[in-house]
């Protein structure tokens, strides 16, 4: 689910932008696989009760990204904090931009990617809306335009919604309707 959100965010803005870098944080609802009270676990941050803490943890969705995007294999890192919240999450992504940029210029990028090869996957959003108004959201990304920033030109920080749950099973149907339509 974040690697959805993250690689979709990092497609429109390395080919509109370019990217040489970049650490992401997620904001995560908590998980099932999580505990709901403070109980023994072998990462002492895990051990602790999901419903009542920020937990630091790790991620492999920067990672992933590599995957897909052969040519930042390596130059993507980050983390998750996992939060109290049942649903819906936000990718915080920072990177340093092949060339100075601007937070309009980067908002327009992000739109144009919406409206066109990204469309269904990527959304954007300048209203100043919470989680929860995302939750049941099909997209994958949905860029809060409100957040952007860059600094000295070339340092970009972008946010984006997604549900963590229906985002991504929207992506699986996806794939299976592609899967029985191909000959």
């Amino acid at each position: 689910c974040t690697t959805n959100c993250l690689a979709t965010l990092v497609k429109a803005l390395d080919d509109r932008i370019g990217m040489v870098s970049g650490l992401m944080n997620t904001v995560h609802s908590y998980t099932n696989d999580q505990v709901l009270t403070d109980v023994y676990h072998k990462d002492l941050r895990r051990a602790r009760s999901a419903t009542h803490n920020m937990i630091p943890t790790k991620t492999g969705a920067a990672a992933a990204v590599g995957l897909v995007l052969p040519h930042l294999k390596g130059k993507l890192d980050g983390f998750s904090i996992r939060v109290p919240t049942i649903n819906v999450s936000l990718v915080d992504l920072s990177f340093v931009a092949k060339r100075p940029t601007s937070v309009d210029e980067v908002n327009k990028a992000v739109k144009q990617a919406s409206e066109t090869d990204l469309k269904g996957l990527l959304e954007y959003t300048s209203e100043p809306l919470v989680s929860s108004d995302f939750n049941h959201h099909p997209a994958s990304a949905i860029l809060d335009a409100g957040l952007t920033r860059v600094a000295e030109g070339t340092l970009v920080k972008v946010c984006a919604w997604y549900d963590n749950e229906w985002g991504f099973s929207n992506r699986m149907l996806d794939a299976t309707v592609a899967l029985m339509n191909a000959k």
